[in-house]
């Protein structure tokens, strides 16, 4: 049978024709994502992922590329968001590190170690960055924008958001905020 007349089968709803494209197209899968992964574990569950996905997604196959190219346009979306997903945790684990890094030296110098700092110990860097040269060093968001080379607006945003993340983990202690105090 045909990859049309099998597209078409499986799009409405017959798990054979799904099944037969299925395993045409696996090899070719699994092969891209091992060069993609260099991991051939991580390339198997790709190719898993990526077909559990085209079984969902099948009634959105136009049929202007062959399946197999679909398949791997799929596969190269999961891969990256996957990628993403593990800077991030990445980033999130080193900046906690970092934060108990600090603590652990203030601690050893006998120095106070504050929940202000400890909740921005919580912030992105960036964050963090732009709230200490704005509040502890008093640098304007235009000099803040040009050593962080951001905008002077994205300066702004950030210790917004920062010290708003900060004031909402301090109100945190089992007291209500008072009411116009920021």
């Amino acid at each position: 049978m045909e990859e049309k007349e099998l597209v078409k089968k499986a799009k409405q709803g017959d798990h054979s024709a799904f099944s037969m494209l299925f395993r045409e197209n696996y090899p070719l899968l699994v092969k891209y994502l091992l060069k993609v992964t260099m991991n051939p574990d991580a390339a198997e569950e790709l190719a898993q992922e990526t077909m559990a996905k085209s079984l969902e997604k099948i009634h959105l196959f136009n049929g202007k590329s062959k399946f197999s190219t679909w398949l791997i346009s799929i596969s190269t979306n999961l891969f990256i968001d996957q990628h993403r997903k593990r800077k991030r945790e990445k980033a999130w684990r080193e900046q906690e590190t970092d934060g108990r890094k600090l603590k652990w030296h203030m601690d050893s110098r006998r120095e106070e170690w504050s929940d202000a700092l400890s909740a921005l110990s919580r912030l992105s860097s960036e964050m963090r960055a732009a709230i200490i040269l704005k509040h502890y060093y008093g640098y304007s968001y235009d000099e803040i924008g040009e050593m962080l080379r951001v905008s002077p607006g994205t300066v702004k945003s950030r210790v917004h958001n920062g010290l708003t993340a900060v004031r909402k983990e301090l109100d945190h202690d089992g007291k209500e905020p008072k009411k116009g105090v920021n």
